[in-house]
């Protein structure tokens, strides 16, 4: 009798784990994915170390919705296209269906191209403000310096914080016309001369429509430094003035 309430309480404890699992699963393919950010490619709106909720719901769903994108099917269900503005996470075809998250600008017949910094959708300059420099920390040296920054506002409204670590005589500063094919998005890092995005058409852009994961939605969790498990570094490292805060 002992031995089979001991069996059936192991039981218990494998279906436990395995419903734990298929909910956890189920959460991360339809509703939001964790996501956490490795690069400065979208400072200042988002900082290496920050970890997101990424919104499923946002876009549809498409194979890339599950772990390990499997080919169960082609296309999107429950379609629905970004806006401007947006920031979104997408599999970089380019670099071996790697996570991307850049802000799109551009949808599907659009014409981009960037003058002197300033970003021109359909022949038109967007609106950019300058406002006080972003303070800015070399993580090696740990030496801060100001870097140029500025209001951006897209012609929907939408708008944002953006650096320009160079000025505006970048290398991609300056660009020919991107025209937006069908069914793709056009994406760029609010950290303008630090991001590989769609003006580098070798290395990452037109993002097709298909390969958005979701939009990201908030801030959950964020460490300077140190990864969230080091847990003897949060008093250091914790940035807790960005928990739970909604990205704009």
């Amino acid at each position: 009798m002992a031995g089979e309430k001991a069996k059936d309480g192991w039981w218990e404890n494998i279906k436990t784990i395995v419903y734990a699992i298929v909910i956890a699963l189920l959460v991360r393919s339809f509703a939001f994915e964790p996501f956490a950010i490795p690069s400065g490619s979208m400072i200042p709106t988002l900082l290496v170390g920050d970890y997101l909720f990424v919104s499923k719901l946002s876009y549809g769903y498409s194979r890339h919705s599950f772990p390990l994108s499997p080919p169960i099917f082609e296309g999107r269900v429950f379609k629905d296209m970004p806006e401007r503005g947006d920031v979104a996470v997408f599999k970089n075809d380019n670099d071996g269906g790697v996570d991307y998250i850049k802000r799109i600008v551009g949808l599907p017949g659009d014409s981009l191209q960037m003058i002197q910094g300033v970003l021109h959708i359909n022949g038109e300059p967007v609106q950019r403000r300058q406002i006080a420099d972003f303070a800015m920390t070399d993580r090696g040296s740990g030496v801060s310096r100001g870097v140029p920054s500025y209001i951006e506002t897209l012609p929907n409204g939408v708008s944002y914080r953006i650096i320009e670590l160079l000025g505006d005589d970048g290398g991609l500063d300056n660009t020919p016309i991107y025209r937006v094919p069908e069914n793709h998005v056009f994406g760029l890092g609010d950290n303008r001369d630090g991001s590989q995005d769609s003006r580098v058409l070798s290395s990452v852009g037109y993002i097709p429509v298909d390969n958005l994961v979701g939009r990201a939605d908030r801030v959950i969790f964020s460490m300077d430094g140190a990864p969230w498990w080091h847990v003897w570094r949060w008093p250091f490292d914790i940035r807790g003035d960005r928990f739970l805060t909604a990205i704009r």
